[in-house]
């Protein structure tokens, strides 16, 4: 009988995928993890319920993740990356090669050892680049302690339950405001808007209240289900994302047009044209 996994983020929603081949299913010192196949998505990893990760279409989240506000900022050398186990953002800010060091911080050890061992496509060797460190603790304290300053600061967290609510605090973002650079940019996983608005109104409010410039980006992929994902958005220069198409290519092209799957110069731009149910939440 085949066996079938619900995702349960949503009080009113419910999608259930097929589990062809369980691979892993434990609980954590943190949270619920479970790997298996599935025909549409491939290997897909699930947290507390919630899909984090499939093979199929991991680079949509992870490069947009990473390339716009690296490209946006255009000269950053020191990443912050909170979460991010599975090695995907690592692996695409690695491609930047003006970033020197690209600091991982993942509070559960367990998530980058599962993912090495089942997803090593998504890492791709990240982890054992020389310009990467990995710290395992909680992404909250490490901002509130450090003492470096790093020109990107990309959160990308599970959404705001479990482990993962403290990244969703205005502690927690002004702790990351002090822990960036002049210039500097912050970006943020903040959900699905048509089905949580609150998150991204709330994180973008947090923003407004400590950055110059505060709003928000969006990218669709496919097994983050019921909407385009939202990217918050935080800096206080408010002309990073102000670039045109041309200014993104000719920074693509310094950097050695790499290949991508689903970002480009034009995706860049046009990803902040905002639809008027988001822009409403962005602009509350």
């Amino acid at each position: 009988m085949d066996r079938w996994v619900e995702e349960t983020l949503h009080g009113g929603f419910r999608v259930r995928l097929k589990a062809g081949k369980v691979l892993f299913d434990t609980q954590t010192e943190h949270q619920q993890l479970i790997i298996f196949e599935n025909d549409d998505f491939g290997r897909v990893m699930m947290l507390d319920g919630v899909v984090q990760v499939s093979t199929k279409d991991e680079f949509v989240y992870h490069e947009m993740m990473a390339h716009v506000p690296l490209f946006a900022h255009g000269k950053a050398k020191n990443v912050l990356i909170i979460g991010g186990g599975d090695g995907g953002v690592l692996r695409e800010v690695l491609r930047h090669p003006e970033v020197k060091r690209a600091t991982l911080c993942e509070i559960d050890r367990s998530v980058i050892d599962l993912c090495r061992e089942h997803f090593p496509e998504i890492s791709d060797g990240a982890f054992d680049n020389k310009r990467t460190r990995v710290v395992i603790a909680d992404g909250t304290k490490f901002v509130a302690e450090t003492d470096e300053r790093f020109d990107a600061i990309l959160v990308d967290s599970t959404d705001p339950i479990g482990p993962g609510a403290v990244l969703f605090t205005k502690e927690f973002y002004a702790d990351c405001k002090r822990a960036l650079a002049p210039g500097g940019v912050l970006v943020t996983q903040n959900g699905l808007p048509f089905l949580q608005p609150s998150e991204l109104r709330q994180s973008v409010g947090f923003f407004r209240d400590l950055f110059e410039d505060a709003f928000a980006y969006m990218a669709t992929t496919p097994s983050y289900f019921g909407d385009a994902m939202s990217y918050g958005w935080a800096s206080d220069n408010d002309d990073l994302r102000q670039f045109t198409v041309g200014e993104i290519e000719w920074r693509y092209a310094a950097a050695g047009a790499f290949p991508t799957k689903y970002w480009n110069p034009r995706v860049h731009v046009a990803a902040f044209a905002l639809p008027n149910y988001v822009l409403d939440l962005v602009e509350a």
